[in-house]
């Protein structure tokens, strides 16, 4: 290799819009920012190459020739900041101009800052938000480039924001960049479709002008066995899952074709059950329901003992036996910690104190790592929250290991979340060295740049080939990098490690076929490319890679893999003799999670039209009277995906805050929308109030309907099927309200669009959206009064009030009597005397 092609030192890029002496200038983003710059690509690129760089020349080079506005979209917070920053940093355009959205941003301001904006870097949410509630346009936005773009799938944000791009804007202009779009063709190419893509560009280590910066990263997979405790732990869970699994098949039913059920196996067959509840009443079917729920928890708490050790697994099982001793406990979880086995094997889990041999090892590694170079950093991965707080306990307690914790938002069981700004806290802190390992569930796994990671540990091995790589891509970004699996031998560990490894190679396949086919029919001159100074070296420079035989760096030709096979798509396509099976690549939409149909592609070399479904056909038929048609919509109602669907189908949508119902389409007609999980569980939660709500409907509104959405009704919190029956018939009888049922979001803003048709134009109607909740209940305003002081929660304002009997005892309380109610800490105390003590100062 000619080393004089790559010098020491390298020259930085000279752009208009970008400052003197801030981007280094390498070949190979060079080339792919020219191929993005033919028509909308996606570009896949491995962690730490400098994929935000390619967008960067990309999107100078789009305002420069065609003005406007760019728009970066970046999944979460954390990224959007540090997108920010990086282009504030490079970029010439003032820093007012570059603007980072987020939702803590009021959405008034945010459609100023819009209009003064030249660079926005934003979540997608906020974005979509902005669109539906038509605060923003994307009319005169010449380029948008999608940050980890795998994500562009089913209802995602990304697919919404494309759709709406590419109909409005004058220019458009797409960018995908990601380093792991999917291990299948039906994965990567729905991203192409959703993004409008004309164009895949990739690059792996292995090309040849990639590699002269690519940090060796070496990867270990270290083995340790299971002890005989926690195996014996094993079989007593073993026991019950095989008793239950008799008598499944004793019903009628399998689950599996093999010796080993997988949890993906039981949730076909959950499925199938489904379905055949929806067809009839088969009492076997509701038993067979009861039992395959039994078999997912004990499933889940085998993979606890193999994975993760029996801190996890007692956390787990105590919360299963509390859950089984509650009022509103299901059938089956009443049975299952009846079950012998399972109170053997909760007795067991108590009473042994053995840890999973995964934390010493993972203590003795880590402190190795700190010893040999203290200034290291290290990311530990784990599966699970307890696993996370576990780890991170244990390696506090060994010398130079500052750990902390690292997860998402949401709170769950005993366990709050962190906020955005505390995430930030702790990457910061991270960065600068007060803590050393970050202990970190999959939040961490995305894009954030921590360039001194130089270790990255997998507590366990995942199954996804997409987060095993967004993982690993956490090291060996400048300076060598090591990735530790840790496997526990003879159990799911060893499977889940071999399942991600064999899909990573199939992607990697996949995508140098989709590179081969998805190539414009007449490439356009990257003539875009000219705005950068200073690049006739880069032509001269490629010519001399052509004469020593790597034909233009990176395109075409590619180095065989590590078991040797050639890529046969791109060997046909450079011998000009492309078969028709290698042509017809498998491009058909692939079916989601959701459940979304297949639908059958015409490829010819392009992936951006799709096959209509219905509700394209409802927006072509609705043409002559969409303007006519419109619908009030509540305002919390724009993070599902009817709203998008209903504008989608040309609807006119205002959003407002509704006090009753979530839709209303005429001045006598709304509805409440309710998800089957929701509903369900507002029949044994009474904090729900689903029959108020219908109450108020019905108070309100001369037509109220309910639509009830999702196909799991009897299924989703295994309740008694007479009683969701005799609450169907409650509602229909006594409250007066019309039932419908609809599969999914779509389908259900095919209802309203029906609804709002019928009564809008054929009866003529108004929209009048009125009407307000009943007034609360004395105990619910008490609940409200004192819940209102020092912002304590509901919970603690009804211990408050149980404990003292009325609001005025409370007020009367000094702080040690406050400090003697559960939740009310001695800060609270101190704070409700405060405000009720101090002068008002108006």
């Amino acid at each position: 290799m000619n080393k004089s092609l790559f010098p020491e030192k390298q020259a930085c890029m000279k752009h208009p819009l970008i400052k003197p002496d801030t981007v280094e200038q390498r070949l190979y983003q060079l080339n792919l920012a020219g191929k993005a710059l033919e028509g909308s690509s996606l570009v896949v690129l491995p962690t730490g190459l400098g994929k935000t760089i390619i967008a960067l020349f990309v999107i100078a080079s789009r305002l420069q020739r065609f003005g406007g506005k760019a728009l970066i979209l970046s999944p979460t917070k954390p990224l959007v900041d540090q997108h920010a920053a990086f282009f504030k940093k490079v970029m010439t355009l003032p820093e007012e101009e570059i603007l980072a959205f987020t939702g803590s941003i009021a959405p008034a301001e945010r459609e100023k800052l819009w209009a003064q904006g030249k660079l926005i870097v934003s979540t997608p949410q906020v974005i979509e938000n902005d669109l539906l509630t038509k605060r923003i346009s994307l009319e005169d936005v010449s380029h948008i480039t999608f940050d980890e773009a795998h994500r562009a799938v089913g209802n995602y944000a990304y697919t919404f924001i494309a759709e709406k791009y590419f109909e409005s804007a004058k220019n458009p202009h797409v960018l995908g960049i990601t380093a792991s779009p999917g291990s299948s063709d039906e994965k990567i190419s729905e991203v192409c479709q959703a993004l409008h893509v004309e164009n895949v560009a990739v690059k792996t280590e292995k090309d040849r002008d990639v590699r002269p910066y690519v940090q060796e990263k070496e990867i270990e997979w270290l083995q340790v066995l299971l002890p005989a405790e926690m195996a014996e732990i094993r079989s007593y869970l073993e026991k019950i899952f095989n008793d239950r699994l008799g008598t499944i098949r004793k019903l009628g039913f399998s689950a599996g074709s093999g010796k080993y059920i997988s949890k993906k196996d039981l949730l076909l067959l959950q499925k199938q059950l489904q379905g055949e509840i929806r067809m009839g009443g088969d009492p076997a079917i509701f038993s067979a329901m009861s039992v395959v729920a039994e078999m997912m928890k004990v499933n889940h708490a085998v993979e606890m003992v193999e994975t993760q050790g029996l801190e996890t697994l007692r956390k787990y099982l105590e919360k299963l036996d509390a859950e089984a001793s509650s009022n509103s406990a299901s059938k089956a979880a009443k049975r299952l910690m009846d079950d012998l086995y399972m109170r053997k094997a909760l007795y067991r889990v108590k009473e042994c104190d053995i840890e999973h041999p995964k934390l010493e090892l993972a203590r003795k590694i880590v402190s190795e790592q700190l010893e040999e170079n203290p200034d290291s950093r290290v990311i530990v991965f784990t599966n699970y929250r307890d696993t996370a707080e576990i780890v991170a306990n244990a390696l506090s307690d060994a010398p130079g290991i500052v750990p902390t914790r690292f997860v998402g938002q949401g709170s769950r069981h005993k366990d709050k979340g962190l906020t955005q700004k505390q995430q930030a806290e702790i990457l910061d802190k991270f960065r600068a060295g007060e803590y050393n390992v970050l202990v970190a569930t999959s939040v961490a796994e995305e894009g954030l740049d921590i360039p001194s990671t130089d270790m990255v540990l997998f507590y366990e091995p995942i199954p996804s080939e997409i987060r095993s790589i967004q993982r690993k891509g956490r090291t060996g970004r400048q300076q060598k990098g090591r990735v530790i699996v840790l496997v526990t031998k003879g159990t799911r560990d060893e499977a889940y490690y071999w399942s991600s490894k064999s899909k990573e190679k199939r992607m990697l396949n996949s995508m140098h076929g989709l590179e081969a086919i998805l190539t414009p029919k007449a490439p356009k001159k990257s003539s875009e490319l000219s705005d950068f100074e200073g690049l006739s070296c880069i032509s001269e420079l490629k010519l001399e890679v052509q004469e020593i035989g790597l034909k233009e760096i990176g395109s075409e030709n590619r180095d065989e893999n590590e078991d040797g096979d050639n890529n046969s798509l791109a060997d046909s396509r450079k011998n000009g003799d492309e078969r028709e099976e290698d042509k017809n690549i498998n491009l058909e939409r692939s079916s989601d999670e959701n459940g979304k149909k297949d639908g059958n592609e015409e490829t010819d070399g392009n992936v951006k039209e799709r096959q209509k479904t219905l509700v394209d056909f409802g927006a072509a038929s609705g043409e002559s009277i969409k303007k006519s048609l419109r619908i009030v919509i509540d305002h919390r109602e724009t993070k599902c995906g009817v709203a998008k669907t209903l504008d989608r189908l040309g609807m006119e949508l205002s959003f407002v805050a509704l006090e009753v119902g979530d839709y209303v389409v005429s001045d006598r007609l709304a509805v409440e929308r309710k998800r089957t999980d929701d509903f369900a569980s507002s029949l044994i939660d009474g904090k729900r109030n689903l029959f108020a709500q219908l109450s108020d409907l019905a108070r309100v509104y001369e037509k109220p309907v309910l639509i009830i959405e999702g196909e799991d009704l009897f299924t989703s919190r295994q309740i008694n099927p007479n009683a969701i029956y005799g609450s169907l018939v409650s509602i229909a009888i006594d409250f007066g309200v019309s039932i419908l049922y609809s599969r999914d979001e779509e389908e259900t803003a095919s209802i309203l669009k029906v609804l709002a048709k019928r009564e809008q134009t054929e009866n003529k109607r108004e929209i009048n959206p009125h009407g307000k909740k009943s007034a609360s209940t004395l105990a619910e305003q008490q609940e409200y009064l004192i819940s209102s002081i020092s912002n304590i929660g509901p919970k603690a304002a009804r211990n408050l009030l149980l404990h003292f009997g009325s609001v005025e005892a409370i007020m009367r309380a000094d702080t040690e009597e406050l400090k003697g109610v559960k939740l009310i800490g001695p800060k609270t105390a101190a704070r409700i005397r405060e405000v009720l003590e101090s002068p008002y100062k108006g």
